[in-house]
């Protein structure tokens, strides 16, 4: 038998993960592979949004999009972010 809780139980894990500068955040592009920090990605925000392609291959790693009620983040371009510890 399975044992699983929902996923609340990430709550205080993902709160250190999204409090963090992002762009300090090492990504890994899942087309190319090429491992740099958020902030070498290319951004174009002239879409109702923002979408950011990676430096190396110009795959689209993220999409942010601003709705008047939700704040929309796809990141299926990224195979991991790697954060630098709390504190550095």
């Amino acid at each position: 038998m399975d044992h699983f809780v929902d996923g609340n139980a990430l709550a205080g894990s993902l709160r250190q993960v999204f409090r963090p500068d992002i762009t300090t955040a090492e990504a890994r592009c899942a087309g190319c592979g090429a491992v740099r920090p958020v902030a070498d990605f290319r951004v174009y925000t002239a879409a109702p949004g923002a979408v950011a392609r990676c430096a190396a291959c110009g795959q689209v790693t993220l999409q942010l999009v601003q709705s008047p009620g939700a704040l929309w983040l796809g990141m299926s371009g990224l195979s991991y972010l790697r954060f630098p510890p709390p504190g550095r």
